[in-house]
């Protein structure tokens, strides 16, 4: 399996891409070609799509998911892929699923922590003060949307790369379902 991981100058790039390794894929550059297109995420929305849009990833993810082909958004990759999000004062998202990222009015902010995800007993690492308001969710953590799909596009709010043997199977399915 080939992965393109979407740089934009922040983020979790090393642990995702250790992550990925461990599961014996290669990496490549080529967003488009790859088998799966992947937008990591930590930092500051604004910044991050400035990134993107500075190295044509945010044309290249909306190429791959007009054409059907699989996106995987982790954290804020997965804000990202939203309409909009209040951070920053607000920002136009890439628009490849319908919804908002808002910032987490109830509970612990910045939410950073293990916690469960509805549908199954496996506990994963979550680090974030926003988080989806989308018709897209199939899951949540704390009544916080943990999961969205949308087309091609699924978007975790935890951190998979991080969440050790729970988040590489989460990975591993992810890739077997491209396979």
């Amino acid at each position: 399996m080939r992965v393109a991981i979407c740089e934009y100058g922040a983020g979790n790039v090393r642990s995702v891409r250790l992550a990925f390794a461990r599961l014996g894929a290669a990496e490549t550059d080529d967003v488009l070609g790859a088998d799966l297109a992947v937008l990591p995420g930590v930092g500051s929305a604004r910044a991050a799509l400035d990134g993107l849009r500075r190295r044509g990833h945010d044309a290249a993810l909306r190429e791959r998911f007009d054409e059907g082909r699989p996106i995987l958004g982790i954290c804020l990759g997965l804000q990202l892929a939203l309409e909009e999000t209040e951070e920053d004062g607000g920002v136009a998202g890439l628009g490849l699923v319908p919804g908002r990222a808002v910032r987490l009015r109830e509970g612990r902010v910045p939410r950073i922590g293990w916690a469960r995800v509805s549908g199954g007993d496996a506990s994963f690492y979550f680090a974030h003060s926003y988080a989806a308001e989308t018709p897209c969710a199939v899951s949540w953590s704390e009544n916080v949307v943990a999961e969205v799909r949308h087309g091609s596009f699924l978007g975790c709010q935890f951190h998979p790369e991080k969440s050790s043997v729970a988040g590489a199977a989460y990975l591993e399915s992810v890739c077997r379902s491209l396979a």
